[in-house]
């Protein structure tokens, strides 16, 4: 090997160990942010179920927010419309239901 394919070698050595760098800070983000104790929330109709737009929860709107869950054909299931009903479990977690509420 000539001293050219050595420094080119050794360059691209030195961008991997920064692409996998920023891979793991890109991580430690993600994960930093899912570990919220705060329960996923989305907007929905007490009555019905119905999945809303989250403007539907603002003040005078139809909607309530229900935590936890998961939406499945157009209707919030799994979760609670009472917020201390449900627990954030992070990454690798899980939510925990109380009633569904109504």
């Amino acid at each position: 090997m000539d001293s050219t394919s050595t420094s080119t070698t050794q360059r691209r050595m030195r961008s991997g160990a920064v692409a996998l760098g920023g891979m793991g800070l890109l991580a430690a983000t993600l994960v930093a942010c899912g570990s919220s104790d705060e329960p996923d929330k989305r907007c929905a109709s007490r009555s019905t179920l119905e999945h809303l737009n989250s403007k539907d929860c603002k003040s005078g709107g139809r909607g309530t927010w229900y935590y936890g869950g998961t939406v499945s054909r157009g209707k919030v299931t799994g979760g609670s419309f009472d917020k201390s009903a449900v627990t954030r479990g992070g990454i690798g977690g899980h939510s925990s239901s109380g009633s569904s509420g109504g």
